[in-house]
């Protein structure tokens, strides 16, 4: 005010005028008490924090694990869980080679996420990295591919696969005793390397593993503070190495590790962090529709800036 040419006595008694005011006092006592629910909220995760540090952080695997055991011991404790044996029957692993796809598919017009070795944002700009092709031409570049990242088919493409793609899901379980009838998936294809990196989801998900292993590594949602979670569901820490120096947070924060192997089911609850690597050439089938609720996207907040 002073450097606007306002004498300095009335600019303080303006200064003075302007904090007596009920409009400014009250905004005031909004913020502190705003604050002090986040301060609260924050207090109740560390809680869970710490006493999640005081085993060691594994996932478990469990044979053919009944629906209602599922629900009981993980579903509704937000646990996760590698389930086998559900998949031992399944025509998909059986059926899903690279030559049966291009032979039976090849035609077909695809879309995948490609040049994303070029973007270190490719999840959060999925968008501009749509590209269709035929699927043949897509499978001989898996093929030839070795490993890499720079392409992937995902979820982020369902819009325009799942008319290419619907008579596939045919060829993998209903599993009734975890999931609605009817619900559809979605297709993850590529070579090894390709990498989905540290995000949550807005739903619980199933990721049924059809052919090739994957690396998954995991952060339990009351780590959320830690995590560098600074737009939508996206973290900026690099699950392949975690460079404390960088996210000094992340120190002590567990992040157990599993490796996902043909025919086993992963549940990813919802909110868990997870990062995935492709260890071979890898086709998943993920999936939300599951017979208990599962919306919790409704009330996730509009405003994805954090």
């Amino acid at each position: 005010m002073v450097q606007s040419g306002i004498a300095e006595a009335a600019a303080r008694a303006e200064v003075a005028a302007a904090a007596r005011s009920p409009y400014l006092q009250g905004a005031a006592g909004l913020r502190d008490r705003l604050q002090n629910r986040l301060a609260k909220r924050d207090w109740l995760l560390d809680n869970q924090a710490r006493l999640n540090r005081l085993a060691p952080a594994a996932v478990p695997r469990r044979a053919r694990l009944s629906g209602d055991d599922f629900l009981r011991e993980y579903y509704r404790r937000n646990q996760p869980v590698i389930i086998t044996g559900m998949l031992d029957d399944c025509p998909a692993r059986e059926k899903w080679s690279l030559d049966y796809l291009a032979a039976e598919l090849g035609a077909r017009e695809i879309e995948v996420q490609f040049g994303r070795d070029a973007d270190p944002d490719y999840e959060l700009n999925s968008v501009a990295h749509r590209r269709r092709m035929a699927f043949a031409e897509y499978v001989a570049l898996v093929r030839q591919a070795g490993v890499s990242n720079d392409f992937y088919m995902t979820a982020n493409n369902d819009g325009h696969n799942q008319a290419a793609l619907a008579g596939l899901l045919r060829d993998v379980p209903a599993l009734p005793d975890y999931l609605q009838a009817g619900g559809g998936g979605f297709f993850w294809f590529g070579p090894a390397g390709t990498i989905t990196p540290f995000h949550h989801d807005l739903t619980n998900n199933f990721m049924l593993q059809i052919r090739g292993r994957k690396r998954v590594r995991l952060v339990a949602p009351c780590d959320t503070p830690r995590m560098y979670n600074q737009r939508h569901c996206f973290s900026q820490v690099d699950g392949r190495d975690i460079d404390l120096r960088r996210f000094p947070l992340m120190a002590g924060v567990p992040v157990p590790e599993c490796e996902l192997a043909p025919g086993e089911i992963l549940f990813l609850p919802v909110g868990w962090w997870h990062f995935v690597e492709a260890l071979d050439v890898s086709i998943t089938v993920s999936t939300t529709h599951f017979r208990w609720d599962n919306d919790f996207y409704s009330h996730y907040p509009a405003n994805q800036d954090f």
